[in-house]
C-alpha cells in the first residue's frame, strides 16, 4: 500500500511539470496568435482622422519683433529760480495740459526787483525830462551867450538819458521773467508722475537733481523695437509702397493692444547684434500701452492675395521634404507632396500641391499612410458632437475610475503570473483577465466581478423576471 501511494504522488508530480512546461511553452504562442490577431484587425479597420478643408483667402504677411514703449515727450519739470515752495496744485498721476499750474515759489523777493526796476525807470525819465528841456533852452541863445562846448555837451546827456532808459525796460522785463518763473506751469499735455518734492521746501535753480515732478506725453506714444537686418529689404520696400502699420500685442502674443504706423528706420545696422532700431507711433486712446512697458511687435509688410490655405497641422514633413493627407470621396488617403509658401502657427499658405476643394487630415497621424481607409471625423462638427457625451460621461467619469483602479490592485499578482508580456492597455488587459477566468484569485475574481456588475444597467432593469443578459 505505501508503494502504491509513492508510485501515485510520483505520477501526480510528473504530470504536474508537465503541465506547467505545457503552459510555459505554449502560453506565449497563444498569447502572440492573439495580438497578431488584434494587429491584422487594427491594420484593416478605417484609422480615425480629423480632416479640415482648405481654403482660399487673403493672408497677411508680419514680421515680429520685440520692443519697448516709450513716451513722446518726456520732461523733468524742475524751479528757474531759488525759493521756498508755497504751494502744489497738481496730484500725483493726474492728467495735465499745457499751461496748467503745478507750483507755486514765494514771490516776495522778485516782486519786490520788479518794483525796484521800475522805479529806476521812472527816475531816468525824469532826468532825460529834465536834460530834454535844457537843451531846448541851449538851443534857443545865442552863441556869444553859451558856448557850443555846453550845448554839445547836453546833447549827449539827453543820448545817455535815452539809452538808460532802454536799459531799465529790459531790467524790467527781466525781473517780470524771473517773477514769472515762481508760477510753474506745465510746458506739455501729459500725466505726471510721483512727486519729487513735498511743499515747504527750498528750491535752487542751480541744482539740476532737485526736480518738482516728472511729467510724460502717453497719448500718443512712441515704440522702439528691432528687427533683424535680413527683414531690413521686406520693410523699406513696404515703405516706398505707403504707411506700414504696425501692431503692439500682449505678453501671449496674440492679443493686440494697439494699431499704430511706422514712423523711423534707423539709419544703420547694430554690428554688435545684427538688427535695425525701428520706432512705431500708437494713438494710445485707451492707455493700454505704458512707457517702459516690453511688448510684442509685428509688422504688416504684405498681403498674399487669394491664395490656397491649409492648417498648419496638416503639413508633415519626412525625408523627400512636406506632404499632406487628401481625403478622398472614397474615405481613403493619399500623400501629396507639397510646398508650402508661408507659415504660421495656424495656418499653412500652400503654393503647390494642394486645390482648393481639397481637404486635408489634421489629427490623427499614427497609423496613418498612403492609400489607407479611414473614418472622417469633421473638424468643424467636432466640438459640438463631442459636448453632450463628454457632458453625460462626467458625473460616471470618477465611479469608473475607482473601479478600475481597485480591479489593478486585485489583479496585480494574476496580471504578473498570467499576462507578462501583454501590451500595457485597457482593452489588453481585460482580455487577458477573460481568457484566464478559471485560474484567477478570489480576490481578482470578486474586483473584477464588481466592476463588471456594478450598478444594474438601465436596459436590464427595465427585464421581465426571469430573463437573463449574456
Amino acid at each position: 500500500m505505501p508503494r502504491l501511494l509513492k508510485r501515485v504522488l510520483a505520477l501526480a508530480a510528473i504530470a504536474a511539470v508537465v503541465a506547467v512546461v505545457a503552459f510555459v511553452t505554449l502560453s506565449p504562442m497563444v498569447q502572440k496568435e492573439a495580438a497578431g490577431r488584434r494587429a491584422k484587425a487594427l491594420a484593416d479597420a478605417p484609422v480615425p482622422v480629423v480632416d479640415a478643408p482648405a481654403r482660399v483667402a487673403d493672408v497677411p504677411v508680419y514680421l515680429n519683433g520685440v520692443g519697448t514703449a516709450k513716451a513722446r515727450n518726456t520732461v523733468t519739470v524742475r524751479a528757474q529760480v531759488d525759493g521756498r515752495i508755497m504751494s502744489l496744485k497738481f496730484k500725483d498721476g493726474q492728467d495735465v495740459k499745457r499751461g496748467d499750474v503745478l507750483a507755486l515759489i514765494d514771490p516776495a523777493t522778485y516782486q519786490a526787483q520788479l518794483e525796484q526796476a521800475i522805479a529806476k525807470k521812472a527816475l531816468d525819465e525824469a532826468q532825460l525830462a529834465n536834460a530834454q528841456r535844457d537843451l531846448e533852452r541851449y538851443a534857443k541863445l545865442t552863441s556869444l551867450s553859451v558856448a557850443e562846448k555846453t550845448i554839445d555837451t547836453q546833447r549827449a546827456l539827453v543820448a545817455q538819458l535815452t539809452a538808460q532808459i532802454k536799459l531799465d525796460d529790459a531790467a524790467i522785463a527781466n525781473a517780470k521773467a524771473f517773477l514769472d518763473y515762481t508760477t510753474i506751469v506745465s510746458p506739455l499735455d501729459g500725466r505726471t508722475g510721483i512727486r519729487m518734492i513735498d511743499e515747504g521746501n527750498l528750491v535752487r535753480a542751480i541744482d539740476a537733481n532737485a526736480g518738482i515732478v516728472m511729467i510724460t506725453e502717453v497719448r500718443p506714444i512712441a515704440v522702439i523695437f528691432t528687427l533683424p537686418q535680413q527683414q531690413l529689404a521686406q520693410v523699406n520696400a513696404a515703405s516706398a509702397r505707403g504707411e506700414v502699420t504696425v501692431e503692439a500685442l500682449d505678453a501671449d502674443g496674440k492679443t493686440v493692444l494697439d494699431r499704430g504706423a511706422l514712423q523711423v528706420v534707423d539709419n544703420q545696422v547694430d554690428q554688435t547684434t545684427g538688427t535695425v532700431r525701428m520706432k512705431a507711433e500708437f494713438a494710445n486712446a485707451n492707455l493700454q500701452l505704458w512707457p517702459g512697458q516690453f511688448v510684442n511687435v509685428r509688422v504688416l509688410t504684405d498681403t498674399l492675395k487669394q491664395v490656397v490655405t491649409i492648417p498648419t497641422p496638416a503639413v508633415q514633413r519626412g525625408p523627400n521634404g512636406t506632404f499632406a493627407y487628401v481625403v478622398q470621396a472614397d474615405q481613403r488617403v493619399v500623400l501629396r507632396p507639397v510646398t508650402v509658401g508661408l507659415q504660421t502657427e495656424t495656418t499653412a499658405v500652400i503654393v503647390k500641391g494642394i486645390d482648393a476643394a481639397d481637404r486635408v487630415v489634421t489629427t490623427g497621424f499614427a497609423r496613418l499612410k498612403d492609400g489607407a481607409r479611414v473614418s472622417v471625423v469633421r473638424n468643424e462638427d467636432q466640438p459640438a458632437a463631442a459636448a453632450e457625451p463628454a457632458k453625460a460621461g462626467a458625473s460616471a467619469a470618477p465611479a469608473k475610475s475607482e473601479g478600475r483602479e481597485k480591479t489593478r490592485t486585485a489583479c496585480a499578482a494574476d496580471l504578473q503570473k498570467f499576462c507578462p508580456s501583454v501590451e500595457r492597455g485597457k482593452d489588453a488587459m481585460r482580455a487577458c483577465l477573460q481568457a484566464n477566468a478559471a485560474q484567477l484569485s478570489e480576490p481578482c475574481k470578486a474586483a473584477s466581478a464588481g466592476q463588471a456588475g456594478g450598478k444594474p444597467r438601465e436596459a436590464d432593469a427595465r427585464k421581465p423576471e426571469g430573463s437573463s443578459t449574456q
